[in-house]
């Protein structure tokens, strides 16, 4: 056979795309932990939601792409009149929950937000509900909705806790349309190969480059790419569901798949010999360890890198508020994640690159005592040049135990410890937090802020009446779980 040939011969489908069309139909969530930590994230989220809707910025993107479209018996967008096609309503879902950078985080050698995944969920979960009243059938419930939640989270969660798609500059919203494309398409009703022709659909499309989130480039394409993500996960989910075919090479085919393209950094002059393919590799087995061990940002709406940077600043700040022109120097001691994603020097821009900026994350809460959404924005900031004054005297240094127990499994630290230097030689004692109050292991001492964190969501959205039929629903297990999605769905409307 002549060299100048390509072989033709059609592959199997690359074994990781297999692996998770198989947990997806396959495997039954029976831990309660996972079930009861999904509920917490669904209010959490759509609190999150109702949130960003007091942000101009945030709803001018809401809304059907042609003004006027009508779509009989079509998806919700919570908090809103928006009756949507599922793949809009999705986008529009997922825009909310993300815009405030206050949703659920998974740090392992990729980051990303699993809730983004709710935005292609919820919207499929109610379209069909309401296609399937419509034609004399049952709706689903909220327990699918919770279920496909768990496996969302794991798909998204298992791929990045080996592999770092940041290290290659990609962005972690590719996991988002990869998890929302798996589930969405079973919750279709897909089969097995069409669940596996829509996830290499969700590979084909590569991903966006993370310049976005990070200086000098950072902006507010970073608080709606996730919901672009998960929209683009349910029309890929639809056109598989019409019969398209898949392409089941796309991760390993040499030269062209994702492996070679975007992962392996290849050399991409042909004429010099690429380096070896890179796969991706795997901690451990698809299950309910992701949702489980979920970080929940429960005090602070800033980059979970943060967060106790953060509670550790809300402590000293009773010690410094008085003393702030002594100030000499604020130690900030992290972990390398944090240096590499959020530690920043000189002019930020716009909300979304002040809150990906950890000095001026600690900053605020050293002089308020706290921190939330508005202190992001452009007056705020304009109007307190002391932030920028304590910024100039921060120095972030990295300690290798915190590194470590970052990416330990055992613990999945997110420390920070925070120390302040006054002109005089005298010091505050180094307040450390190790595990945010997020965390797995702070949830009981979480959960009731979470809870709280939800009634106030809820309050600036709807009538006192409906808050409490909101919040009675999704804190009573069994009435959530065998309520059907529209009813609940019906609940959101404003």
């Amino acid at each position: 056979m002549s060299a100048n040939v390509d072989l033709a011969n059609r592959p199997d489908y690359d074994q990781e795309i297999q692996d998770i069309a198989d947990y997806v139909i396959n495997y039954k969530v029976e831990s309660q932990e996972a079930l009861d930590t999904a509920r917490n994230c669904l209010m959490d989220s759509l609190g999150c939601g109702f949130l960003a809707l007091r942000f101009p910025e945030c709803t001018k993107h809401l809304g059907p792409i042609v003004k006027g479209t009508v779509v009989p018996n079509g998806a919700r967008v919570p908090g809103t009149q928006f009756v949507l096609d599922p793949v809009k309503a999705a986008w529009d879902i997922g825009c909310i929950i993300r815009w405030l950078d206050f949703n659920d985080t998974w740090l392992a050698a990729e980051w990303g937000h699993p809730s983004d995944n709710l935005g292609g969920i919820l919207a499929v979960t109610d379209y069909i509900s309401m296609q399937n009243i419509a034609a004399g059938r049952l709706p689903l419930t909220m327990q699918d909705v919770l279920e496909a939640m768990v496996k969302a989270h794991e798909i998204q969660g298992v791929m990045a806790l080996d592999n770092s798609f940041n290290r290659v500059g990609l962005c972690h919203v590719l996991l988002v349309r990869l998890a929302t494309t798996a589930v969405v398409t079973h919750l279709m009703g897909g089969t097995r190969a069409q669940i596996m022709a829509a996830i290499s659909q969700a590979w084909v499309d590569g991903s966006a480059l993370r310049t976005y989130r990070h200086a000098p480039n950072a902006g507010s394409r970073k608080s709606w790419a996730a919901g672009d993500a998960t929209s683009r996960g349910v029309r890929l989910a639809d056109i598989s569901m019409r019969g398209e075919m898949g392409i089941p090479g796309v991760l390993s085919a040499p030269q062209w798949g994702f492996y070679d393209v975007s992962f392996s950094q290849t050399n991409k002059d042909l004429a010099l010999k690429p380096q070896k393919q890179r796969t991706f590799s795997f901690q451990r087995e698809y299950g309910s360890y992701v949702m489980e061990n979920i970080l929940f940002k429960l005090s602070f709406p800033a980059e979970f890198h943060s967060q106790t940077a953060c509670e550790a600043a809300v402590i000293l700040h009773p010690q410094v508020k008085q003393r702030l022109d002594e100030i000499k120097r604020i130690e900030i001691t992290t972990h390398e994640s944090a240096i590499r994603i959020i530690s920043k020097a000189g002019e930020l821009a716009n909300p979304a690159d002040r809150d990906h900026c950890l000095q001026y994350m600690v900053a605020v809460p050293l002089l308020f005592g706290n921190l939330v959404a508005e202190h992001y924005e452009d007056l705020f900031h304009h109007n307190n040049p002391q932030i920028d004054i304590l910024r100039d005297k921060m120095v972030v240094v990295e300690d290798k135990r915190y590194s470590a127990d970052y990416h330990d499994p055992e613990k999945r630290a997110i420390a920070n410890a925070i120390q302040i230097f006054f002109n005089d030689g005298s010091c505050t004692e180094k307040v450390e937090v190790e595990y945010p109050i997020g965390h797995r292991r702070r949830r009981k001492e979480g959960i009731p802020v979470l809870e709280e964190k939800f009634r106030q969501s809820l309050a600036t959205r709807f009538p006192d009446a409906q808050c409490q039929a909101i919040y009675d629903v999704c804190k009573d297990a069994n009435k959530l779980t065998s309520m059907p999605v529209n009813r609940f769905m019906d609940l959101l409307v404003i």
